[in-house]
């Protein structure tokens, strides 16, 4: 399982610190794309948190593109750091580009021609 470790005198969220220590963990290569975690109610217990605590935090990194979520097979690695990075860009510009007008087609229009 990957070493994960929360304080509850630090101010962050307790989410945050769960996803920040498995964010961590994958960019350190202790948990490898492919590689399957334990089930989010097992690593709630051994971090004497709720499990709705553990199941935001891997929704979060399933969001940044670092976890698969797969039914029947669980929760596995995804990406890297460096994809969720991107990923998280991504969904910053489609954002910006929304608020100033733009249609996502037209904006993959324009990515297009840059690239």
């Amino acid at each position: 399982m990957i070493p994960v470790k929360v304080d509850r005198a630090e101010p962050t969220d307790l989410h945050e610190q769960v996803a920040a220590e498995i964010r961590r963990a994958i960019a350190d290569g202790e948990a490898e794309p492919g590689e399957r975690l334990p089930p989010a109610k097992d690593i709630a217990a051994v971090l004497e948190v709720n499990t709705n605590t553990v199941l935001r935090a891997l929704r979060q990194l399933r969001q940044e593109g670092l976890l698969e979520f797969r039914r029947g097979r669980g929760i596995s690695v995804a990406g890297t750091p460096g994809k969720g990075a991107v990923v998280q860009r991504a969904r910053e510009l489609v954002e910006f580009a929304r608020h100033h007008g733009y249609r996502v087609d037209e904006l993959v229009e324009i990515i297009n021609e840059l690239a």
